[in-house]
């Protein structure tokens, strides 16, 4: 009887181990999770910025085409 008792506590042992694992586990993927998503934002809104930039350039420059127009032998 003893003996069961024993198997009995290494395994919930051995489970308060694996759901400490776990538990950290899930706090780092959580963490690496929204620093990326932080770090997306910030990377649209860099994106945003360029293409932005890029359009006022092409609008300002001498000659510049619009993209949209056919060339001249359509």
């Amino acid at each position: 009887m003893s003996d069961s008792i024993e198997t009995l506590v290494k395994r919930v042992e051995e489970l308060e181990h694996q759901a400490a694992f776990q538990d950290e586990m899930h706090e780092s993927l959580n963490a690496t999770v929204a620093k990326q998503d932080r770090e997306i934002i910030e990377l649209k809104h860099q994106f945003s910025m360029v293409s932005q930039r890029l359009k006022e350039i092409s609008e300002t420059s001498p000659g510049a085409q619009q993209q949209d127009e056919t060339p001249p032998h359509y």
